[in-house]
């Protein structure tokens, strides 16, 4: 770190980022710089170095032999998805579209796994050629996978996406527990698993996935122990022995003020004891954590340019050349029940010691098209950039880019 170069302090939890000389540095590369590199703004921009050093600190506290894999939903630029390849040991897609771009991106396919509850028929068919392993999610994918395997002579690989009859807690999104169009209740499982049986599939383990963004590492440990024992009691009924066990995920990453990280050791801890019983109850399992936006997340900004400048009524808003159609999670339309701020500042003056309440808007024509409501922030005027954090996880792929017909926004991996 030189003389002129520092942590950046945007609240307590979020300490990613330097800067230098009044600039954020992202990928080693002053903002004004990095956006003239891009040569449009907005963009986004996901920094190598962090999402490295995200997945060796997963590493550090991971028992030896569980398996980390990369969702790559949260993140599918494919020069990411690319870097991700190299340093995950496998790859989750929810798509044919994202198998392909993960196999392209060199993913071994034993170790890709593919997940969602309206899989086509000829999705499955792709799945079952590509030899990837394919997460049941009804009785009718069975029946479907049992043809196409017969077609291609190629026993489809399988693993049963377990609805659990239990919900993880302060998460926020759940995924699993009570009615879910996602996977097979957990009390229909050994009908399933006998029907998979009959079909000659290729059984191999289980995928259960109670929830996501939770920031509680002893409400993720808990979600984890019942997993894992709903697995082992739904393992007596399998046609083959469990080789394959994914206990999902969940891992949450601060975005508000208040929110802390999430504390990674309980967890390890947690998956050592785990694995231990494994090894008399489930011999033949490797573990599987599956993380999306906990790899990504706080790797990422979005960066836009202020376009105009208004005071109405005492109220000051910053226009932007992007918004929601851009990063609909920043505007608060993507699943927030009471809209919050991200971590919003001027990239470009970050240290400046002029502040303001401002609300930072977009070009849209609708009000919902706010990325920052009443923030303290750097006095900013046209042509400066504004940088919304934590933005590494459903941003570009996750907004409705078409909205309106304004520009796309470019992606960058630096």
């Amino acid at each position: 770190m030189s003389m002129t170069e520092r942590q950046l302090p945007v609240h307590a939890a979020m300490n990613q980022f330097f800067v230098q000389d009044g600039e954020l540095v992202v990928g080693g590369e002053r903002l004004s710089l990095l956006a003239a590199r891009v040569g449009q703004t907005p963009f986004y921009a996901y920094d190598r170095a962090l999402l490295r050093s995200r997945v060796v600190a997963l590493r550090g506290v991971l028992p030896e032999g569980v398996k980390l894999h990369y969702a790559m939903k949260a993140n599918p630029m494919p020069a990411v998805v690319g870097f991700m390849a190299g340093l995950v040991d496998g790859i989750d897609v929810a798509s044919a579209g994202e198998l392909k771009l993960a196999l392209d991106a060199g993913a071994d396919p034993l170790e890709v796994s593919f997940a969602g509850p309206g899989k086509r028929d000829a999705e499955l068919r792709q799945a079952v050629a590509a030899r990837v392993l394919i997460n049941v999610e009804s009785f009718r994918e069975v029946v479907a996978l049992e043809v196409i395997s017969g077609e291609l002579g190629l026993p489809a690989r399988v693993a049963v996406r377990v609805n659990p009859d239990f919900e993880l807690k302060g998460s926020g999104m759940r995924m699993g527990g009570g009615p879910k169009q996602f996977g097979v209740d957990a009390e229909l499982v050994p009908a399933l698993l006998a029907d998979i049986g009959r079909a000659g599939l290729a059984f191999e383990g289980f995928h259960l996935f109670a929830g996501s963004q939770n920031l509680r590492s002893d409400l993720i440990c808990e979600a984890q122990q019942k997993s894992y024992e709903l697995a082992v009691r739904l393992a007596e009924d399998s046609p083959l022995p469990v080789r394959f066990l994914n206990l999902g995920g969940g891992f949450g990453i601060p975005y508000f003020p208040g929110e802390q990280r999430l504390d990674l050791a309980p967890i390890g801890d947690n998956l050592a004891q785990l694995a231990q019983r494994a090894r008399t109850e489930l011999p033949d399992a490797a573990f599987v954590i599956e993380l999306g936006r906990y790899l990504v997340g706080e790797a990422g900004i979005y960066v836009a340019r202020i376009v105009d400048r208004k005071v109405s009524r005492g109220q000051v808003f910053l226009v932007a050349d992007g918004g929601l159609h851009h990063h609909l999670s920043a505007s608060g339309n993507f699943g927030q029940v009471v809209r919050k701020n991200h971590p919003v500042t001027i990239g470009n003056k970050v240290d400046s010691l002029e502040k303001e309440l401002a609300s930072v808007v977009g070009p849209l024509c609708t009000p919902l098209d706010l990325l920052a409501d009443r923030m303290t922030l750097p006095v900013a005027q046209v042509d400066d950039l504004v940088v919304v954090f934590q933005s590494g996880a459903y941003g570009a792929s996750a907004s409705p880019q078409g909205f309106l017909g304004h520009p796309a926004c470019v992606e960058v991996l630096v």
